[in-house]
């Protein structure tokens, strides 16, 4: 399930939903380790080695320029391995406006298949709000959009081994 719950003058909320076919402990691990599925594309430098989430309070979702510098894309304000993971931040074009955000990555442990392998669901969500040129009604689908490829990446990753 992937929709935008909401739109309004001043912001909009997004919504992703996916089953994983591993426990929570080890999604929020697949998680963190945002190198190994986030689509390059969407960076800054082209290459998802550049990335890294810092998951702990005050820790970052940083990507490293190769010559120096970078990007703090979010940071994290709450950290509970195998349950949520939390930051706050305006992603990529969004930096550049009066924009705030808080994306929430919550793990819920489901009941094991008839082969008694764990499974988890990952509900995501990206709640942006403030001041920008223009109206949210274009943004908003272009932003889940983007998070909807990158769930769809993970969901790859965490259930069959491969991105896409």
């Amino acid at each position: 399930m992937a929709e935008v719950v909401n739109i309004s003058s001043n912001g909009f909320l997004v919504r992703h939903e996916v089953q994983l076919n591993i426990p929570p402990e080890e999604a929020y691990e697949l998680l963190v380790n945002v190198g190994s599925w986030w689509n390059p594309s969407h960076t800054y430098t082209l290459n998802i080695k550049n990335l890294n989430i810092d998951a702990r309070p005050g820790g970052c979702f940083c990507e490293k320029y190769p010559n120096g510098g970078g990007v703090q894309h979010m940071s994290v304000v709450h950290a509970a391995p195998g349950k949520a993971l939390r930051m706050t931040g305006a992603l990529g074009p969004m930096q550049a406006h009066g924009l705030a955000g808080s994306m929430s990555w919550d793990f819920i442990a489901q009941k094991p298949a008839d082969n008694n392998q764990a499974l988890s669901k990952l509900v995501l969500t990206y709640s942006v709000g403030g001041y920008m040129t223009g109206s949210f009604d274009k943004m908003a689908p272009m932003v889940n959009g983007m998070l909807g490829e990158q769930i769809t990446r993970y969901k790859n990753l965490a259930n069959t081994g491969k991105v896409d």
